[in-house]
């Protein structure tokens, strides 16, 4: 079994998705409006296992449905994950559990413990090929989980 991240420690959370240009980044704009409002104060930061999409801004999409909501995206740009992100970060947040099997192989063995779902036990499904449900269905999905972190993060 994992060692599980010590949570009263949390200054920093890195989320990850494939692309970072629709889950991850949605997950970061979501959970900085969230802890912000409660007046948690942790760095945050997205990223994706794979580079196909660095230096981009956010998919139009998710953009869109989250700043309907009340989001903000600006400054966020797609980057992959760094090898120094492990060390970094107190928590990396995998959005699927492909993502989670992607940060495993690359995840130096004694900081594993870093390493979670962003929802306990479930996946953000990937919105990129759907329509405008599914970025809906992903923000309410995230707004769910940064409120159960929150909530443990106290």
């Amino acid at each position: 079994m994992a060692k599980q991240p010590e949570l009263k420690h949390t200054r920093s959370m890195l989320f990850v998705c494939m692309g970072n240009i629709c889950r991850s980044p949605t997950a970061e704009a979501v959970f900085r409006h969230r802890f912000e409002a409660a007046g948690l104060r942790i760095e945050l930061d997205s990223a994706g296992t794979l580079a196909y999409h660095a230096g981009e801004t956010p998919d139009a999409r998710s953009a869109a449905a989250g700043r309907q909501r009340g989001y903000d995206f600006s400054g966020i740009r797609a980057r992959q994950v760094r090898d120094e992100d492990f060390e970094h970060y107190d928590l990396i947040l995998a959005a699927d559990r492909s993502n989670m099997s992607d940060l495993r192989q690359r995840c130096p063995s004694h900081l594993t413990h870093k390493l979670a779902m962003i929802i306990d036990g479930a996946e953000v499904p990937d919105p990129y090929y759907g329509g405008s449900d599914g970025f809906e269905r992903v923000l309410d999905l995230l707004e769910g989980a940064a409120d159960n972190w929150l909530l443990r993060l106290r």
